[in-house]
C-alpha cells in the first residue's frame, strides 16, 4: 500500500502528504549547507563548495547565481534542477517582466513566478518535484508613498505628512530574503539555513542575529556559522559568499552614464573571502564576547 502512494508523482497518501514532496526534501537536506542574513544595509548568502574529487577546478563550481543586477540566489539539493531553476528565473526577469515593465520584477514577485514553477511539478503528470531548496536575496528600490498637498504645510507644529492612498506606503524597498521549498512554498526570513546541516546552523543563528545588525557583521556571522558545519579546511577556495549592498559601480562595465547606478548583488573573490578569514581569530572572539568588542574589530577592518 505505501509503495503505491511512494510510486505515484501527484497522489496524497492517506496521511495527506505527498510523498515524493518528502523525498524532494532528504534530496535538500542531503545536500551542502547554505545560508542567508539579512542585515540593514544588505543581505549575505554563503555557502560551502564541497568538491567530490580533488582533480575538479574550484572555480567551476558555483552554487550562487546572479539573476538580476540585484538579486542573487543559492540552493542546496540537486545542482541540475537548480540550473533550471535559475534559466527559469533570468527569463522572467530578463524578457517577460523587463519587456513588459521596462525594469526587473521586485524580489518578491520573482520569488512568486519561481515557486509557481515548482508547485506546478507537485500536481502535474510526467514529472516529479524540484529536489531543491532555494534562498533568494534581493534589493527593491520601492515606491515612495505620495503625500497629501494639505498635509505638507510645514512648521514646528505641523503633522507627519500621510501617504495619500496612491501607494499605500505598501511597496517599500530594502533588502528582501526569501526560501523557497521544493512543494512550491516561499517564506520571507531574517535569517535562515537550509541543507544537511540547516537545524544547527539555524540555532547558531537564532544566538547571534540581532536587530540593526550591519553588513559586515553578517558577513563574519555567516562565517562563523559555516565553521559549525564545514568539515575541513575553511578558504576562499571552499567557501563561496554572495552579497546584496552598495551599488558597485564599478562592475557597470561604462562610465558617465546619467542616472545609472551598478549591481547591488555581487560575489566575492577568494580573495576577499582570504581577506575576512585573516582576521576571523579576531573577530570571532570579539563576536562571542560582545557586540562592543565586535564593533571595534569591525571598524579596524573597515579602515
Amino acid at each position: 500500500m505505501a509503495d503505491r502512494y511512494s510510486f505515484s508523482l501527484t497522489t496524497f497518501s492517506p496521511t495527506g502528504k505527498l510523498v515524493q514532496i518528502e523525498y524532494a526534501l532528504n534530496a535538500v537536506n542531503q545536500g551542502v549547507t547554505a545560508l542567508g542574513i539579512k542585515a540593514t544595509n544588505g543581505i549575505v548568502l554563503a555557502t560551502e563548495k564541497k568538491s567530490s574529487s580533488p582533480l575538479i577546478d574550484p572555480p567551476s563550481l558555483s552554487k550562487v547565481s546572479l539573476i538580476t543586477p540585484n538579486i542573487g540566489m543559492v540552493y542546496s539539493g540537486m545542482g541540475p534542477d537548480y540550473r533550471v531553476l535559475v534559466d527559469k528565473a533570468r527569463k522572467v526577469s530578463h524578457t517577460n517582466y523587463k519587456r513588459i515593465y521596462n525594469e526587473y520584477p521586485p524580489t518578491r514577485i520573482l520569488v512568486q513566478d519561481v515557486a509557481r514553477v515548482m508547485q506546478e511539478a507537485t500536481q502535474s503528470g510526467g514529472v516529479r518535484p524540484y529536489g531543491v531548496s532555494l534562498l533568494v536575496a534581493g534589493w527593491d528600490e520601492g515606491i515612495e508613498p505620495d503625500v497629501e498637498a494639505d498635509n505638507v504645510s510645514g512648521g514646528a507644529g505641523a503633522e507627519e505628512p500621510k501617504p495619500s492612498g496612491k501607494t499605500g506606503g505598501i511597496l517599500k524597498g530594502g533588502p528582501m530574503l526569501y526560501q523557497v521549498d521544493p512543494s512550491g512554498s516561499y517564506y520571507p526570513w531574517k535569517a535562515t539555513a537550509i541543507g544537511k546541516s540547516a537545524t544547527s546552523a539555524k540555532t547558531f543563528l537564532e544566538k547571534r542575529y540581532t536587530e540593526g545588525l550591519e553588513l559586515e557583521d553578517a558577513v563574519h556571522i555567516a562565517l562563523l556559522t559555516l565553521k559549525e558545519t564545514i568539515e575541513g579546511e575553511m578558504n576562499g577556495e571552499t567557501v563561496e559568499i554572495g552579497i546584496i549592498g552598495p551599488p558597485a559601480h564599478h562592475l557597470m562595465g561604462v562610465e558617465g552614464v546619467e542616472g545609472a547606478q551598478g549591481p547591488r548583488f555581487r560575489k566575492l573573490s577568494p580573495q576577499e573571502i582570504e581577506d575576512y578569514l585573516t582576521n576571523f581569530g579576531v573577530l570571532e572572539a570579539a563576536i562571542r564576547e560582545g557586540s562592543a568588542a565586535a564593533s571595534t574589530a569591525l571598524a579596524g577592518r573597515k579602515r
